[in-house]
This record gives C-alpha cells, sequence and structure tokens, in this order.
C-alpha cells in the first residue's frame, strides 16, 4: 500500500511523466542502484535485458509470455532486484563494486503492463544492460588522485 501511494503523490499524469520526475526516461543511462530504489520505493517493476533487438523490437508481454515457462536465471531478461539480489549472493564485493564502478543501465521504454495476478495496471520499465565488450573490465583501478584524461 505504502509503494501504491508514494507513485500516486508523486507529480504527473501518466508513468511516463512520473517516472521521467524520477529521473527516468527513454534513452537515458541510470545506475542499477537508483533503479533498485525506485523498484522497492514505489512500486515500479523494472526489467533487465541483455538482448537489444527483444529489448527494443518485442513487445514486454509478448516477451514474459513467451519466457514464462523459462527458469528466471535462462531468460534473456531479469528484474533489477532479482539480478542485484542474485549478484551480491554470488559476489559479495559487488556492492563494493557498484560503488567503485556504476553499472550504468540505458532505459528502452516507460509504461504500463496489466499485472496477471490481480490485472491491476503497473508502472514498468525496460532497460539494456550494458554489453561486455562495452566495458573494460581488465583497465586498471583509478588510483586517488590521478588525472587519467
Amino acid at each position: 500500500m505504502k509503494k501504491r501511494n508514494a507513485w500516486s503523490a508523486l507529480p504527473g499524469s501518466t508513468p511516463a511523466e512520473k517516472l521521467q520526475v524520477l529521473g527516468v526516461e527513454k534513452n537515458i543511462q541510470t545506475d542499477i542502484r537508483r533503479l533498485e530504489e525506485i523498484s522497492r520505493r514505489y512500486g515500479v517493476t523494472i526489467y533487465l535485458f541483455f538482448e537489444e533487438d527483444l529489448a527494443r523490437n518485442h513487445p514486454l508481454e509478448t516477451v514474459l509470455l513467451e519466457y514464462k515457462s523459462v527458469p528466471v536465471f535462462e531468460r534473456p531478461f531479469i528484474s533489477v532486484p532479482d539480478f542485484l539480489r542474485f549478484t551480491k549472493e554470488n559476489d559479495p564485493s559487488f556492492e563494493q563494486t557498484l560503488q567503485e564502478f556504476p553499472l550504468m543501465v540505458k532505459i528502452v521504454s516507460c509504461g504500463t503492463i496489466l499485472r496477471e495476478h490481480d490485472g491491476t495496471v503497473v508502472p514498468v520499465v525496460t532497460g539494456l544492460m550494458p554489453f561486455l565488450d562495452e566495458m573494460d573490465v581488465d583497465a586498471p583501478l583509478p588510483e586517488p588522485g590521478v588525472d587519467y584524461s
């Protein structure tokens, strides 16, 4: 109930307007920790996609239905809370890593979807995870006080 009240209290008449108030809009990059906070505080369902074509060119309802019987960790997408819970359980240093190297998610869409179990309309955001080839995992850790420009 608190989440619904928090969502309702946001300025804006559409989900996109309310999400924009929270700093989430199509084509921007947002820290995954901010997305987790929005999910937790406002009851927004946020999916992270690993495949760009699926995220951009397939209706979310269709994707959810298609992968309904596939185990959560075998799908080409995952909810923000599930992703963070899994990574933190498997790598206790992940939270510290996020502080040093924020994981930025590109927002693909903001909208609503009907929740299956009770038919209520729920705000939904889809984001695209960065591709591993875009991340320089071999780069040395930045040293305090050193200018890398």
